[in-house]
């Protein structure tokens, strides 16, 4: 049996901790009702209070952070609650104990340097604060979970959900993990990217902001990097550094992203062709829409076409 922890921190996400909880309690009576044991030991803690006495095998899991912008996301931090979290996290490290986090909480990972060198993720819309801040840290913004046992993050705040069948997985087995996720009637989820929003992440930069709209207002044309870099005032390696600490992605494709993101809303709002959508957005053949779409986000043009 795994015994563990689960942070309730300060100003956390009620859904986020419940989602948690329930996940867990499922996986328990899910493996009793086919005959075995419970696998969990769940305690829920908090930051006011002293330390568990972790050990070699335990969990520590610590629900999304509920914050709404980046200036809240760094004074949060600065509080003694988060501090503590934070070095709650590294005892727990220290002590042989896994540590898992989703959302913004991925950041008090972080800030206690148990993420240095690895590969994490985050909710997307804080990325370009998370490489800013961490960028020792190789973050993987469009996975929903990244696990790096005995680390594991996970996305924007339902991702909660994803984090946990990843840890039933992991500390019971896949099989319970697949019938946790029947009994709740959850879908597969293997990226954040379809939910990021372009504009969101390109407006943390002046010049990426203004690439946004030059590549949509230029979206029925090719066009080289290098276009878009001068029609910004860039040099085409400058811009491709900005880029990929603003929005994680390398020029081809942000460009890719915005044709994409422009070309689901047409098939969902309007009954043009997919012919007509992929030349609006800049393709010549229809087949090489569906396939970045389906590179993207796991989706083809007849899943958006809404139902008559």
């Amino acid at each position: 049996m795994t015994r563990v922890y689960v942070l309730a921190l300060p100003g956390g996400m009620a859904s986020s901790l419940a989602i948690t909880l329930d996940a867990l309690e499922t996986a328990n009576l899910v493996s009793v009702r086919g005959g075995r044991r419970a696998p969990f030991e769940v305690r829920t803690i908090r930051t006011g209070g002293a330390a568990p006495a972790f050990e070699p095998g335990d969990l520590l899991i610590i629900p999304g952070l509920g914050v709404h912008a980046e200036a809240e996301l760094i004074a949060s931090l600065a509080t003694p609650p988060l501090k503590r979290a934070s070095r709650m996290a590294a005892l727990a490290r220290a002590a042989g104990a896994s540590v898992a986090a989703s959302c913004a909480s991925t950041f008090i990972l972080a800030q206690a340097g148990l993420l240095r060198g690895k590969r994490a993720t985050t909710t997307w819309w804080l990325a370009p604060a998370f490489r800013r801040l961490h960028p020792d840290v190789e973050l993987v913004a469009d996975q929903i979970v990244v696990a790096e046992w005995p680390l594991v993050t996970a996305g924007a705040a339902m991702a909660q959900m994803d984090l946990m069948l990843a840890v039933i997985a992991k500390f019971a087995s896949p099989g319970l993990s697949e019938a946790c996720a029947r009994y709740l009637l959850l879908d597969q989820r293997r990226s954040q990217a379809p939910y990021m929003a372009m504009s969101f992440l390109a407006g943390q930069d002046e010049k990426i902001a203004r690439a946004e709209a030059w590549v949509r207002e230029n979206i029925e044309r090719d066009f080289s990097v290098e276009e878009i870099a001068a029609a910004v005032s860039l040099t085409p390696r400058t811009f491709a550094r900005r880029l990929t600490s603003v929005c994680g992605l390398s020029p081809v494709r942000f460009a890719q992203r915005i044709r994409v993101e422009a070309a689901e809303r047409m098939l969902e709002t309007t009954r043009l062709s997919v012919d007509e959508v992929a030349r609006r957005v800049g393709y010549a053949e229809p087949s090489t829409l569906r396939r970045v779409m389906r590179r993207q986000s796991g989706r083809s043009p007849a899943e958006l076409r809404p139902v008559a």
